[in-house]
């Protein structure tokens, strides 16, 4: 491990020193700023020639702020003939900007992929991508890790019965995902049909599946952005009779109304992952945050000495 060097950037610095804690490494030292014009600025305070390197930063708000970071940082490394580099990005941001669903948009991911490779990107890794697709979008290798495991034990050691569980998708888009917890935490699988009536306006009408009366509701996301789906999702199960409802995602955005919208649903836990950071004001009592440390540890030290990331999710 002596020519492994792990960087990061400001825009999650704790989950990299959780993770170089995993790795009984220290993070390696960089300067970053700002010009007094808000030109970002970045130096290497330590030798990266023939090392392999890893810039952790996740691309989560301020989204264009924390990306042109990362862009400066692999060109740093670049410059400074680093081996190897490789892109730890536990969030990527423009992930939903991925088709054009109208005319004369732009497919926002792919823009953004291609900057990150032409900086000087050599891999990436990155966890829960909002469409699997997107990998596809990068021109170098990409390691898709997945929080399930993480969230799954989670629920594992919170004991509920089988039998009063059902797992409820928020929406068709999630059904796979919900599937997927409900092999490991079994109970019944609902589907919460819902009608997109306008660009920033959703409406949840019923439920297939069940039942849900007198359940324990289990809902999955990839992320709570405003939180208006899944919040409408929770009331609608709600409605239906559902004794507990608890939700969980990977990226906890929180953006917008999402903590008000939160705070007066009918929700009795939320549990998300330390992909993003959470404020201080964005925080709630029924609020849990898991840490995904661990795991992008272990896939960083595989990639490291070349072995399987798959392996990691085998039985799981």
């Amino acid at each position: 491990m002596r020519e492994l060097k792990i960087f990061s950037g400001r825009a999650n610095p704790d989950l990299a020193e959780k993770l170089c804690r995993h790795l009984h490494l220290k993070p390696a030292r960089i300067t970053l700023g700002q010009f007094p014009d808000g030109e970002n600025f970045c130096k290497l305070d330590e030798d990266v020639r023939g090392r392999d390197v890893f810039l952790m930063q996740p691309t989560c708000p301020p989204v264009n702020d924390n990306l042109i970071e990362l862009l400066t940082m692999i060109d740093c490394c670049k410059r400074a003939s680093a081996e190897r580099i490789t892109a730890v990005i536990p969030y990527f941001g423009y992930a939903r900007q991925d088709r054009k669903d109208e005319g004369r948009v732009p497919i926002t991911a792919k823009l953004v992929a291609n900057l990150i490779t032409r900086a000087g990107a050599d891999r990436v890794l990155t966890m829960d991508l909002h469409a699997a697709q997107i990998q596809g979008f990068f021109d170098v290798p990409v390691d898709h890790l997945y929080a399930a495991p993480v969230i799954n034990d989670h629920f594992v050691s919170r004991r509920f019965d089988g039998e009063e569980v059902v797992v409820v998708s928020p929406d068709e888009g999630s059904i796979k995902r919900a599937v997927g917890h409900g092999k490991r935490l079994g109970g019944t699988l609902a589907i919460v049909d819902k009608r997109r009536s306008s660009a920033l306006e959703v409406r949840q009408s019923t439920i297939i599946g069940g039942p849900v009366e007198g359940r324990i509701a289990l809902m999955f996301d990839d992320m709570i952005s405003t939180a208006g789906s899944i919040c409408g999702a929770a009331r609608l199960v709600h409605e239906f009779g559902a004794k507990e409802i608890h939700i969980a995602c990977t990226h906890g955005i929180f953006c917008g109304p999402a903590i008000e919208r939160l705070r007066d649903a009918p929700i009795d836990s939320i549990t998300v992952t330390d992909t993003i950071p959470i404020a201080d004001d964005k925080q709630l009592p029924n609020l849990v945050q898991l840490s995904i440390a661990p795991l992008l540890a272990e896939a960083i030290k595989r990639i490291h000495h070349d072995q399987s990331i798959s392996e990691l999710f085998r039985e799981r």
